[in-house]
């Protein structure tokens, strides 16, 4: 393996890390009964979707998946034409 090769893996691991926290500080979205029957209590909190922390982790972890796809694509391409 080539020095390339090591820091891709490593860097993959950290953002393999990154994503398993990311998902694991969200919040659930089982609501259950509950949430079927008072679907429009959430209006207020509907339009500030994008404000709160759960929409922030939620971009965060969007992010993160995209680099880990792309990290992993780009190994597999060093892989593949031996570079």
């Amino acid at each position: 393996m080539t020095a390339l090769q090591y820091v891709l893996a490593i860097v993959s691991i950290i953002v393999a890390l990154v994503i398993i926290v990311l998902v694991i500080l969200q919040e659930s979205k089982q609501q259950g009964l509950s949430g079927a029957i008072s679907g429009a209590a959430d209006s207020f909190f509907g339009k500030n979707k994008g404000r709160t922390m759960e929409a922030q982790l939620v971009k965060f972890t969007k992010i993160a998946g995209a680099i880990f796809f792309v990290l992993a694509f780009v190994s597999s391409l060093l892989v593949l034409f031996g570079a």
